[in-house]
Order: structure tokens, then C-alpha cells, then sequence
């Protein structure tokens, strides 16, 4: 086993995921978990809870110097902007992850920013949740999900494998190594897509209005679009070409759907719907093998 339960490990940004992973990495036996946020509320609740041995808003640069292992869980733009300040800290063999859901662009630029004897191997958690906070992480299982490794050209086989035993110790079901820009391609579908059809289906005029209305389908079909504006607008943004790319194709599937109606095309509907089914199933089953 690589990483030892005296290891010392930072956590920055102390949110949904970041007070998830160290809830995780106490859970398994990892004493020293350390956090670094700028609210200090979370700081307390965190370790009141035992997710983290302790916290710190500032005057933290003792721990980075001494850290083995560091998770940034921050929005994209300012995992870049804290790597170009405190980046220069870490020691060398010091291995860095993070869990942000973009990676082609991101992870060249904080490789680059950071000292040669420093490794960042870039993981995503598809675990996240509609609601954000410390106070929230107990509703993350990483159980049934997905872990995502995107390595590069600059990464070590110990960078990987402690990407995958980070995975394992946070029992995580499956875990996927990939590309870059495969990644973006893909979460583009998976998870932008589904959150930009969620948000249109509640951005109709007087969508509250179905509330009275609405059976399990409107329900599953919105439940992720009460979105934390400021994370999900910098994610679309930053992986707009592959989400354009989405939504003309989604839009493209919607006008066919809409043309079998104007044609009164019963035949063709009932082809789709045994289709879509036949593909539930298959990603059903899929997902049950991992």
C-alpha cells in the first residue's frame, strides 16, 4: 500500500467533495487529514464532526511543506489561481489530485505551474450532489460511483496508483482511466447535457406552478437542477465546445422526435421507445458488471 495511514494529507477546499474525501480518509484510518478553506464555519464544523484532525483559513504554510498528499477540491479558475501562489511550498514527491469535472486545458496548467518534483495526477468523483457544503457531505456515497483518472504524458506510475488507491480506500465501485480530452467529450453528455436539459425544463415560465402536478418522471428528470450558479456556469464555460456539441445533437434527436408527430408517424415512435428501452437496458446491465 502506498499511501500510509500516517501520511499527511491537505484537503483545499473544504465543500461537498473536500468534506467528503476527508470524512472518507478518516473513515479508513487516515489520522492526519488537514483542510484549508477561507470560512472558517467549515473549519469548525468539520472537525467537530471528525472529518479532519484540524483546519486553518491562513498561516498555513508549515502543513503544505509537510504534506505527502493534497486534494484540491476547488472550481477550476481557482485551483489555478491557488497553485500559481502556494504551489511553490510542496516538496518534492508531494502527489496532488483534484476533483474538478474539467480536465483538457486544467490539468497542463497546473502540471506546469507546479515544481518538477511535485506530481498532480488528475481524478474526477462522480459523486457529486445537488446540495454543496461540509454540512453536506454525509449524503455523498461513493459506493456506486464512478472514479475517473485522466493522466498525461507528465504523469508517473506512482502518481497513478495513487490515484487508484485513493479510489479503493474511498470505495469507490469502478474506476476509469482516461484521456483528457476524452473525459471533457464524454462528461459533456453524461453530466453537462443532463444538468442544461434540467435547468430548461425548470426555466419555463411559472415552472413551480407543476408542483401540484407532477409525478416521479418531472421529478427525477429536474431533482439536479437546483444548481450552485457559480461552480456550473465556470464548468459550461470552460467545456463549452464539447457542450455545444451536446446540445446540437440533443436538439437534432428532439426535432426527429417532433417530426414523427407532425407526421402522425405512430410506427416510428414505437421504434424509438423499444430503442431507448433496449439501450436502458443495455446501460443497466453494463453498470451493474462495472
Amino acid at each position: 500500500m502506498q499511501m500510509k495511514h500516517s501520511s499527511n494529507i491537505v484537503i483545499v477546499g473544504l465543500g461537498l467533495l473536500g468534506g467528503s474525501y476527508a470524512r472518507g480518509l478518516r473513515k479508513a484510518g487516515f489520522d492526519f487529514v488537514y483542510a484549508i478553506d477561507v470560512d472558517q464555519d467549515s473549519i469548525d464544523y468539520a472537525k467537530e464532526q471528525g472529518y479532519i484532525c484540524d483546519g486553518k483559513t491562513c498561516d498555513f504554510e508549515e502543513w503544505l511543506k509537510q504534506a505527502d498528499y493534497v486534494v484540491f477540491a476547488l472550481y477550476p479558475a481557482m485551483l489555478q489561481n491557488w497553485v500559481k501562489r502556494w504551489g511553490y511550498l510542496l516538496r518534492d514527491g508531494c502527489i496532488c489530485t483534484d476533483v474538478s469535472g474539467v480536465k483538457n486545458g486544467l490539468v497542463q496548467s497546473v502540471q506546469r505551474l507546479l515544481k518538477p518534483g511535485v506530481e498532480f495526477i488528475a481524478s474526477h468523483p462522480m459523486a457529486g450532489k445537488e446540495v454543496s457544503g461540509v454540512q453536506n457531505s454525509h449524503l455523498v456515497d461513493f459506493t456506486p460511483a464512478n472514479f475517473l483518472i485522466t493522466p498525461t504524458e507528465n504523469n508517473t506510475e506512482r502518481g497513478v496508483k495513487f490515484a487508484k488507491e485513493l479510489a479503493q480506500v474511498l470505495g469507490f465501485a469502478h474506476v476509469r482511466v482516461i484521456d483528457c480530452e476524452e473525459h471533457d467529450r464524454m462528461i459533456g453528455y453524461v453530466s453537462q447535457l443532463t444538468h442544461a436539459i434540467a435547468v430548461s425544463l425548470m426555466c419555463a415560465p411559472a415552472a413551480e406552478r407543476f408542483a401540484e402536478y407532477t409525478g416521479d418522471s418531472f421529478r427525477d428528470l429536474t431533482r439536479i437542477a437546483r444548481m450552485n450558479e457559480t461552480m456550473w456556469a465556470e464548468l459550461f464555460l470552460w467545456n463549452r465546445e464539447n457542450l455545444i456539441c451536446e446540445i446540437d445533437d440533443f436538439s437534432a434527436r428532439m426535432e426527429y422526435l417532433k417530426q414523427c408527430l407532425i407526421d402522425n408517424d405512430r410506427s416510428e415512435l414505437e421504434r424509438l421507445f423499444r430503442q431507448s428501452t433496449r439501450a436502458r437496458k443495455a446501460f443497466d446491465q453494463k453498470e451493474r458488471e462495472g
